[in-house]
């Protein structure tokens, strides 16, 4: 398939297809005879998953480290399996700030719609309150 095919149906722009090229983070396509890249169809897997690592915040440094490992082909299984490991810690823990930074907002959302019921009741006519005789204030204690 041709670039702008495969940007089409990745979701990447051209540019940047071309740019994770550059870098490494994509193969080299094969050159057709009009020496237009043709990409196989299962770089969208790839493609599809590169995109997980970013959304999940690896650095491209560490992408780059996995597609390195990931060409080298067998033999780089186990680091290839520490890297995901180290970054899914990583998830995790944001995760769970994640979830702490959520309950905040929830507990602060919550925090106005109780101010708007607090207003609704202070806006209401508050019902009389009996009044004591002037000068007979309750004793204090000493």
């Amino acid at each position: 398939m041709k670039i702008g095919e495969l940007a089409k149906r990745s979701g990447l722009s051209a540019h940047t297809i071309r740019y994770y090229e550059r870098i490494g983070l994509l193969p080299y396509a094969d050159r057709n005879q009009s020496s237009q890249r043709d990409y196989d169809a299962s770089i969208l897997i790839w493609i599809e998953f590169l995109g997980r690592l970013k959304t999940t915040g690896m650095p491209i440094r560490d992408m780059l480290r996995y597609a390195a490992l990931r060409e080298s082909g067998v033999g780089t299984e186990t680091q290839r399996r520490e890297i995901l490991e180290q970054h899914r810690a990583r998830v995790r823990a944001h995760v769970v700030e994640l979830q702490a930074s959520l309950l905040v907002l929830d507990t602060k959302i919550a925090g106005y719609a109780g101010q708007d019921q607090r207003m609704k009741d202070y806006d209401a006519t508050l019902p009389e309150r009996p009044r004591k005789p002037a000068g007979t204030r309750a004793a204090r204690a000493r």
